[in-house]
């Protein structure tokens, strides 16, 4: 799928660890804002590290800043051993100085090459990712493939001001079968370079969606209510996990908008995750035998 592919040689943290996780295992555990933390089979991966406290001040670029109006459901002391970091961007609401200081240096960050560039100079291992490229961890036995795909910030004057952003779609293999197929939108907006991930992953099993409407500037910056039911009707995820909504004041669109708008346009799987919940994704036998790949 992708249009450059390259492996890193490290085995799944639960093998490391012995923690003897089911290779059928598919769950997300929501943190705060687009924090999360997947378990794919034998894999751990956590996305967006955003570990601030409630008052505390996320630095948003260009002097601009917002305060976070809730605390993070686990502290980053808590966080399991990881055998990757997602970061859609360098946004302090998304890597923040709690996560520079308090996250391991073993997991490699997969990111954008300006988000890297940045990373490496505070000591983390770094996988810079251009639009299509893959990544992949495990071996043939079992895989993780994560593909950088496109995401667009802001248009305009304001899309400039903004760093560069991308999408992820990481998908598990056990024996070289498809088990999921996860895309995590990162902070964009919808339009037509979604109907290239779409064409090239048609068969998304689970989709994370970055809401809030954030607005910065006078400008929408990630996607409100009606944006994230347009990128849903060009995705077609099975199921529908929404996080960033809730968590700063520049979130200006409820989740329970975008929740109403996707029930009226005939999405029903939209599963409001709680903060500290853990859920089980469906599994893609479950849902539609296995699916194209």
């Amino acid at each position: 799928m992708g249009d450059r592919s390259r492996s890193l040689d490290r085995p799944p943290s639960a093998v490391r660890e012995a923690v003897g996780r089911s290779t059928t295992t598919a769950a997300l555990t929501f943190v705060g804002t687009a924090t999360t933390i997947l378990e794919l089979g034998s894999f751990t991966l956590l996305t967006d590290p955003n570990f601030l406290h409630r008052g505390q001040r996320a630095y948003l670029g260009k002097g601009l800043w917002s305060r976070r109006l809730t605390d993070p459901a686990i502290d980053i002391e808590d966080v399991p051993p990881l055998d990757a970091i997602v970061l859609s961007h360098l946004h302090g609401d998304h890597f923040d100085r709690v996560a520079r200081r308090g996250l391991s240096r073993d997991a490699p960050v997969l990111t954008t090459p300006a988000a890297a560039q940045r990373l490496r100079s505070w000591g983390f291992e770094t996988a810079p990712m251009s639009d299509w490229e893959q990544v992949e961890l495990g071996d043939a036995r079992e895989s993780l493939v994560i593909t950088a795909v496109p995401g667009i910030h802001a248009r305009g004057v304001m899309r400039t001001l903004l760093p560069p952003v991308m999408g992820s779609v990481i998908e598990h293999r056990v024996g070289g079968v498809l088990r999921h197929r996860l895309y995590v939108s990162g902070d964009t907006l919808t339009g037509r370079h979604v109907d290239e991930v779409h064409r090239r992953f048609p068969a998304i099993d689970t989709g994370v969606v970055h809401l809030g409407g954030t607005r910065v500037l006078f400008h929408t910056v990630t996607m409100d209510a009606e944006q994230g039911v347009d990128f849903i009707g060009r995705v077609q995820p099975r199921q529908v996990i929404p996080v960033h909504h809730a968590d700063y004041g520049v979130f200006r669109s409820p989740v329970t908008d975008f929740v109403v708008a996707a029930g009226r346009a005939g999405h029903r799987d939209v599963h409001v995750v709680k903060p500290g919940e853990r859920v089980d994704l469906e599994p893609r036998s479950a849902q539609s035998g296995t699916g194209p790949a």
